[in-house]
């Protein structure tokens, strides 16, 4: 049983990690930077692994947000770390 409670906590805290992380991209993109210069804040790379970044910027709310151009350089610069 507490591995099950173990893999609950770690399933809604990921899910929470990604809305911080969420929060702070837009936060930070509204005041002028880029999306691929904001994903190598420590911030955000000590979150989040390259993959769960990858899959963020697939979120239809977030493109929408960011901007379609900025997220597309931003999935390139990150394919080239991944």
């Amino acid at each position: 049983m507490a591995s099950l409670g173990g893999f609950w906590k770690r399933l809604f805290s990921s899910t929470s990690m990604e809305e911080q992380v969420v929060a702070y991209l837009t936060r930070e993109h509204a005041r002028g930077r880029r999306v691929s210069e904001i994903l190598q804040d420590r911030y955000i790379q000590n979150r989040l692994t390259p993959q769960q970044q990858a899959r963020l910027l697939d979120r239809p709310e977030l493109v929408r947000a960011l901007g379609e151009q900025d997220v597309d350089a931003a999935r390139q610069s990150l394919a080239t770390r991944l």
